[in-house]
């Protein structure tokens, strides 16, 4: 028998026909299966049409898996069309032998008209545990070990979307995951504009059943592992003890030449209408274009605002955000607004404080609009995060990439725990260390305005900075996941 069986989807196109004839004449593959309803040309040998609903449902997989006897799997999931060489099959098959691994993936080209340009993917990691972690559109399965873990940890739950994305966590226990850092293949897709902010998939309304299956699924993997927090475990913040502080609340500013919207930033924070005292603290991280004159300005006609200039200039995001917490100018709470935002009316600063205080809570994350530079609403409009719940958002929080904005902490628990000094995913490790230990609370209306425009972090990112970020937040993830796992185990354990 041929080591490998091959599953894939019904792509249109003019590459998806020639892509089948290669794979099902190859002297490697026993069979292809097509997920979908389309007819195959009998001119294509081995080739069947599964008709079981969903790609990536739990019947189709038990139907894979009840018809196929060969060593390996490879899963080509429903994508751009894929182009093969000639070697492919024979250096991932390779490759997947020499390692031992469960599963193996490999880099590729983006191909576009008569452009090809290498697309490197990221290591996995034990926090490689989001949902849309980038494999590429070739993975090769270890058969064996696919039925091994089924037996050891069950079938999937009764899910349409997520029994792949729930294999590959049980695969990932105690296997190896190996990734090929060379091109094996090519992705062919055409030049066409963003379709929208893609990485916000998980707050879609439209994705919401698919959302809970992952959840669901991801759920299970934590308990599996030993990382999954009970709720009754998380804790309010009860009093701050001893410490003093000179107002309420401090709208913490961290800037670097942004002299086109700092001005209105700050002065959407001095216009707050709040019943008790407050400041607005500026870390101006020796900015060059302008920044600090107008930042300087301000604080010259304004005694609330004040302008820090850090001794220090090797800091990040995060390391601003500790200059400002750990000074004497910060309030009892430290809320979030990024120097290039607005917060959205005078009432937002109230709205955050009596809930920081109400719920006794460590932190607080409210929503926001995104907008343009005229401030006018844009796809994909309103971010709320609704996907949150009170009994499991703690532990969902390590499956999506963010928990949202505008954030708020009780900065007596935060000078316990600081900001990593770094300027992207600070947010986010500070976030999944306070839920680990502390109950977060939600705001669901708008009070913010995220603007985008083409000078910004959130502008689009080459592909080695946007996998840079993804794999900073997975080592996040992978210290975090310890932590849990050495919390739960307790003493003597």
């Amino acid at each position: 028998m041929r080591p490998l069986a091959v599953v894939c989807t019904h792509t249109a196109g003019p590459f998806f026909l020639p892509a089948l004839k290669f794979l099902s004449g190859s002297e490697l593959v026993e069979e292809v299966l097509v997920v979908g309803h389309e007819p195959i040309p009998d001119t294509i040998p081995r080739c069947s049409v599964l008709s079981t609903g969903s790609f990536a449902s739990r019947e189709t997989l038990r139907v894979i898996l009840a018809r196929i006897q060969t060593e390996y799997l490879l899963i080509i999931p429903p994508s751009h069309p894929v182009s093969i060489g000639p070697k492919t099959l024979e250096k991932i098959l390779e490759a997947a032998r020499s390692t031992g691994s469960s599963l193996t993936y490999s880099d590729f080209y983006d191909e576009t008209g008569n452009e090809k340009t290498l697309h490197p993917l990221n290591d996995y990691q034990p926090g490689s545990v989001r949902d849309d972690f980038n494999f590429g559109s070739l993975i090769l399965l270890n058969t064996r070990i696919v039925r091994s873990v089924l037996e050891k940890y069950g079938p999937a739950p009764a899910v349409r979307h997520s029994a792949l994305y729930d294999l590959r966590l049980k695969m990932s226990i105690e296997n190896i995951v190996h990734h090929i850092k060379k091109p094996l293949y090519s992705i062919i897709t055409q030049k066409e504009g963003l379709d929208g902010e893609p990485h916000f998939a998980y707050v879609d309304p439209r994705n919401q059943v698919l959302q809970r299956e992952m959840e669901t699924v991801f759920t299970g993997h934590l308990k599996r592992i030993g990382a999954w927090l009970p709720p009754e475990r998380l804790k309010k913040t009860g009093e701050t003890g001893r410490q003093s502080f000179p107002v309420e609340a401090s709208v913490i500013i961290p800037v670097k030449n942004r002299k086109g919207t700092v001005a209105d930033a700050v002065q959407s924070a001095l216009t707050q209408d709040t019943e008790f005292s407050f400041n607005v603290i500026v870390v101006d991280n020796h900015s060059t274009d302008g920044t600090s004159r107008i930042i300087a300005s301000l604080a010259a006609r304004e005694k609330k605002l004040k302008h820090i200039i850090p001794a220090r200039q090797d800091l990040g995001i995060g390391g601003c955000w500790n200059e400002a917490l750990f000074s004497d100018l910060c309030g009892r709470y430290a809320i979030q607004l990024d120097s290039d935002d607005l917060y959205e009316n005078p009432l937002v600063l109230g709205t955050i404080v009596d809930t920081l205080r109400e719920g006794s809570y460590a932190m607080v994350v409210g929503s926001y609009t995104i907008v343009n530079e005229k401030l006018e609403q844009i796809p994909p409009g309103l971010i709320d995060h609704r996907e949150w719940t009170d009994d499991n958002g703690h532990n969902n929080a390590l499956r999506i990439n963010g928990l949202g904005a505008p954030r708020a902490f009780d900065t007596a628990v935060m000078r316990t725990i600081g900001f990593l000094n770094v300027s992207y995913g600070e947010d986010y490790a500070a976030a999944l260390n306070i839920c680990r230990q502390y109950r977060i609370g939600r705001i669901y209306e708008s009070l913010y305005l995220c603007r985008r425009w083409t000078g910004n972090t959130d502008a689009a990112l080459s592909i080695e900075a946007a996998n840079k970020n993804d794999a900073f937040k997975d080592s996040i993830r992978t210290e975090e996941i310890l932590r849990r796992q050495e919390m739960l185990k307790g003493p003597g354990k």
